[in-house]
């Protein structure tokens, strides 16, 4: 089976842009959980922010440019992927969403996907649920179920993004790797699954005494 291909969509307004720095991080951790499963991915990175004026375009004149027609057959041709906005008003960029009405209803039908959106504060993180994740069930796209917010403070120092990151990743790589008929993706250590906490003791004993169930007959007759 041929290398899968995952495209990361970025509609970052600035030159440099942290929301395309984290369409890039998001990308390199699902490439890290690859290695292993014998898949060598390639990654094509969309900035929308070139392609604003052909955007407005098609959606006044009815037929794509070049460059936007590309970009559209490259959405259709990805095996994932990474969807990533700044936040205005609450919700997704007005850019983001023209560049998706582009899209057919079908183009993203199993694809699998994560979507993510930097902001200027975590007030707004909840976006992802209320903007992101709808847009993306109405193309019927399979989104992780991990979703990245990332504030300004959360670059630097904040290593909470870099896990939300990896699990987001590790998630998005199981995808690819299921469908690509191989291994599960390489699990990292900051992504492990927490082991259970052990069953609390009572002082001086031999811990719990184990759950007795009474039969609802039972306690119908008083018996409980």
């Amino acid at each position: 089976m041929r290398n899968p291909k995952i495209v990361v969509i970025t509609a970052g307004l600035s030159e440099p842009s942290s929301t395309a720095l984290l369409g890039e991080r998001l990308a390199d951790s699902t490439l890290a959980r690859l290695d292993g499963t014998g898949l060598t991915a390639q990654v094509e990175t969309i900035s929308l922010r070139g392609l604003a004026h052909g955007i407005a375009d098609y959606i006044t004149m009815g037929f794509p440019s070049g460059e936007v027609g590309r970009a559209l057959d490259t959405v259709r041709s990805a095996d994932a992927i990474i969807a990533v906005t700044p936040t205005f008003k609450a919700g997704y960029t007005g850019l983001f969403k023209s560049f998706w009405d582009l899209t057919d209803d079908d183009d993203l039908v199993g694809t699998p996907t994560i979507v993510a959106a930097t902001g200027g504060t975590a007030r707004h993180s909840l976006m992802i649920e209320s903007s992101l994740r709808p847009l993306f069930a109405y193309l019927h796209a399979d989104v992780v179920p991990t979703g990245v917010f990332a504030a300004t403070d959360d670059f630097g120092a904040d290593s909470s993004l870099q896990h939300r990151i990896d699990r987001a990743g590790l998630e998005l790589a199981d995808r690819i790797a299921w469908q690509a008929g191989t291994n599960r993706a390489e699990r990292a250590p900051s992504v492990e699954k927490k082991s259970e906490p052990k069953a609390p003791s009572l002082a001086g004993g031999g811990g719990l005494p184990p759950l007795r169930v009474t039969p609802f007959d039972q306690l119908l007759n008083g018996e409980a």
